[in-house]
């Protein structure tokens, strides 16, 4: 029976970039190699995982059984099978190689693998490479919750040379966000990030959305996103090396994180509530006692004076930059993030001994608008009335402060009157630029919520950000003087 249809069967070649349904072993082709290497993965049992459903799954039920098994016998035999799902062509097409085909399962170890950026006709987004002069890089996978819970998985890039990606500046670190859960019109990150930018930040992620394809596969639309990391061109401080023992040196630069999973390196502080507040450091990353030292002493002084009750004392700002907090703090309470000071909360530090924290850039929007329900009003502060596994460290004390609420109301008015004008404009654009691909990335990750990105944003994400706004105002909108 195999010899008969080894004899009927003619190679199915890849057309436009995708490998063609059925080709099991990744070599292109589909042919009688391909039964033999999905009989044993379905005698092995093997799980369904993500990264098979192009090259296992056959008939694109999310499962790895006989059923896919007969329609591969039937494909080579001479059935015609429906074709894999493809990109939109509306944006960059960014190809991926793994060194043999592997998958990526592990957030820990790189993989060798090959990458060409197709810039698919726009003319202001410049291709680079091609499939017969590929790039250079490494990958991994990425993130907590989103690594752990969902098949649409996030991934880490690592460039062999720099390269100015989709208009970004030179880099060779990069991240491909997925967008996995954000189904009120995919603003999670993107609304925070431009408010931040239009209020002035330093620095937030440039992000442009592109359609990837790894390993012949079409995995969808994702976000080429800057890697949060000191850089002239992004987290522009001076950069400390790791083991530094010189006490002047050791000052700064520091790239920080107050984090809520306990990496190896953390520092951990009591946050005065008896709890255990984690610091990660992300440069340097390797600590020498002496750097632990300063900088845990540092954190301990400025948690003391956050702690202090004098509503008017403004000891704290000997070590935390009022301004950069009271516009990094804003645009956590417009977008309703409960975890904005839990987890994901990067600050960073200059050398010298009278350098302070500067709150960003700013991360991770997982949770914002996150107590959406059809009739919330979004008329609380983030430290009120959060889960109990939102554990929001220094805001909640800050806040009473009373020189700290003149900055705040200081810099609402300017986002009041000069920002929020133009923001359903942004958004409007933004989702016009990616409604396309978002509907043709839900073709393949059908539990997920690219699609219908304009309407989810209408229905969902702007009304949750004008309620916000509103309320605040109502909060902030008066005895707005410097």
């Amino acid at each position: 029976m195999l010899v008969a249809i080894l004899l009927l069967s003619l190679p199915v070649q890849a057309q436009g970039g995708l490998r063609p349904r059925g080709d099991v072993n990744c070599d292109w082709e589909v042919n009688i190699a391909d039964v033999d290497v999905l009989t044993d993965a379905i005698l092995a049992d093997e799980p369904y995982h993500s990264l098979y459903t192009y090259a296992h799954d056959v008939n694109g039920d999310k499962e790895i059984n006989i059923a896919d098994l007969n329609m591969l016998i039937g494909a080579i035999m001479g059935d015609e099978l429906a074709p894999m799902p493809t990109y939109s062509s509306t944006l960059p097409v960014l190809f991926i190689n793994t060194e043999e085909y592997q998958n990526i399962v592990s957030k820990e170890e790189y993989i060798r693998a090959e990458w060409w950026l197709d810039n698919m006709g726009i003319d202001s987004v410049q291709s680079i490479g091609s499939e017969s002069n590929p790039q250079k890089m490494q990958i991994k996978g990425r993130g907590n919750s989103t690594w752990e819970q969902y098949d649409k998985k996030p991934y880490r890039l690592k460039l062999a040379v720099k390269q100015p990606l989709v208009g970004m500046p030179a880099n060779r670190h990069w991240v491909l966000l997925a967008n996995a859960h954000y189904w009120k019109g995919i603003i999670n990150d993107v609304l925070p990030w431009e408010i931040g930018r239009r209020m002035g930040m330093a620095w937030n992620p440039r992000f442009e959305p592109v359609e990837v394809v790894l390993n012949g596969e079409y995995i969808g639309m994702y976000f080429l996103t800057e890697k949060i990391r000191v850089d002239k061109h992004r987290v522009n401080i001076t950069e400390q090396q790791d083991g530094e023992t010189d006490m002047d040196k050791i000052t700064g630069g520091w790239l920080l994180e107050i984090d809520n999973y306990a990496e190896p390196n953390r520092i951990t502080i009591d946050n005065g509530y008896g709890d255990n507040m984690w610091i990660t450091p992300h440069s340097p990353e390797e600590l020498s006692s002496e750097q632990r030292d300063y900088i845990t002493d540092f954190l301990v002084k400025t948690t003391e004076a956050i702690l202090i009750d004098d509503v008017t004392d403004r000891t704290w700002e000997q070590y935390i930059d009022i301004d950069a907090l009271a516009i990094y703090y804003i645009v956590q309470e417009i977008t309703d993030n409960i975890e904005a000071f839990a987890g994901s909360c990067f600050m960073y530090k200059e050398r010298g001994d009278s350098t302070k924290l500067i709150f960003g850039p700013l991360w991770d929007g997982g949770s914002v608008y996150h107590r959406w329900t059809e009739d919330y009003l979004f008329n609380e502060f983030i430290y009120e009335n959060v889960p109990s596994y939102s554990h929001l460290k220094w805001i909640k004390d800050i806040v009473k402060f009373e020189h700290f609420q003149e900055r705040v109301r200081y810099h609402w008015k300017h986002f009041y009157e000069e920002v929020y004008p133009g923001m359903d404009d942004f958004l409007d654009q933004f989702a016009a630029t990616i409604e396309k691909a978002g509907n043709y990335d839900s073709k393949v990750w059908t539990r997920l919520s690219a699609d219908h990105i304009s309407q989810r944003m209408e229905q969902y994400g702007k009304p949750c950000f004008h309620k916000k706004v509103a309320w605040l105002q109502s909060q902030w909108g008066a005895d707005n003087e410097e």
